[in-house]
């Protein structure tokens, strides 16, 4: 899709999203720095995705509602992180989970999203993955085919750089933009060839398709992506005692998911509809990080030296402005702005 139309798509998608959240929720779209009740409680409003990480932990068993009991804890459910950079600019979300490569395509133009990097939801194994029909062998099979994948998600971009591996030009295929359902729609119908998709749609698809690569392999040839938790930074700034207490509820989170794995699947199967063995299979596709391994110089690092993430942002960055998906790369210092070093301190102790 060419860039103007992107952008007017986004711009349609903005306007119908902010009076959307509006009716449904009870209030409307803010500065940023988060809006009241009828009560007059403080609303934060959460996105997330189902995603088995320790996120749907902290949800179901509403590990921030019981840490703050005078704030109204909204969570409102998105297909992707495209979407909730639409949700972000439109003013109606405060916190939330997009991959890297949205959060990348937020931080650069002509989006530059006023938000920073808080968290490591996950880093992305073999819950992500490229799925085709029997019949196609490898990569360099896709050449003329086509392919489905969320545009602007982490398997877009981990598609890409793929293709690119596999010496398949980007020419040389038609990639869909279809949401994980929309895609899965697509391949019981017979109109797609592959797609890349993420857990829970990636088990339908493998059940009749054969995977050709997933993100932990694109990982290990240099392309790596996570699950990453954003706040704007507005937000940020106004209630630092929210952010501190989502940090601490998603440390805990993490810590059961290693204590007491069988409590934390049992929950992430509530939110996903599946088994308790199920989820826990596809938690453990996945590596999850606590505060402390993650103020480490690997990923987000501490005040005053932020970590490697930034660095990884950055090479995304320069992938993405090959593929036109951004107008520029932000220099190297504006990716390590954008990490919450000093609230990830308060939760790392």
């Amino acid at each position: 899709m060419p860039a103007y139309r992107r952008r007017t798509v986004l711009l349609a998608a903005v306007t119908a999203l902010t009076a959307l959240t509006a009716t449904a929720c009870g209030f409307g779209g803010s500065d940023g720095a988060g809006s009241t009740d009828a009560s007059g409680k403080t609303v934060v409003r959460i996105a997330y995705q189902a995603i088995p990480n320790a996120d749907l932990v902290v949800k179901n068993q509403r590990l921030l509602e019981k840490a703050l009991p005078d704030v109204s804890v909204k969570w409102v459910k998105f297909d992707s992180g495209g979407d909730v950079n639409t949700a972000v600019i439109a003013g109606s979300v405060d916190l939330g989970l997009a991959g890297t490569s949205p959060v990348t395509k937020g931080l650069s133009a002509p989006l530059n999203i006023p938000y920073k990097v808080l968290w490591i939801h996950d880093l992305i194994g073999d819950n992500e993955a490229l799925v085709a029909k029997k019949g196609i062998d490898s990569v360099k099979d896709l050449a003329g085919k086509k392919i489905a994948t969320p545009f602007g998600s982490t398997s877009h971009y981990s598609l890409l750089a793929a293709l690119k591996s596999a010496g398949v030009p980007a020419d040389k295929v038609q990639v869909l933009d279809l949401q994980p359902q929309d895609a899965l729609a697509a391949w019981k119908r017979g109109d797609i060839d592959a797609a890349y998709v993420w857990t829970p749609t990636l088990d339908e698809l493998t059940k009749d398709g054969k995977v050709l690569t997933t993100s932990r392999r694109v990982a290990d040839a240099g392309k790596p992506t996570a699950d990453l938790g954003i706040v704007t930074n507005a937000f940020a700034e106004s209630h630092p005692e929210i952010v501190t207490a989502w940090l601490g509820a998603q440390d805990r989170a993490v810590a059961q998911t290693r204590s007491d794995p069988a409590k934390a699947a049992a929950s992430i199967g509530k939110e996903l509809n599946v088994s308790p063995a199920d989820a826990r299979r596809q938690l453990g596709q996945l590596v999850l990080l606590s505060a402390k391994e993650q103020a480490g110089p690997a990923y987000l690092g501490r005040p005053g030296a932020p970590g490697r993430l930034a660095a990884s942002l950055r090479d995304a960055a320069g992938f993405l402005k090959d593929q036109k998906a951004v107008d520029a790369v932000p220099p190297l210092a504006a990716f390590q702005q954008a990490l919450a070093t000093k609230e990830l301190s308060r939760a790392a102790g």
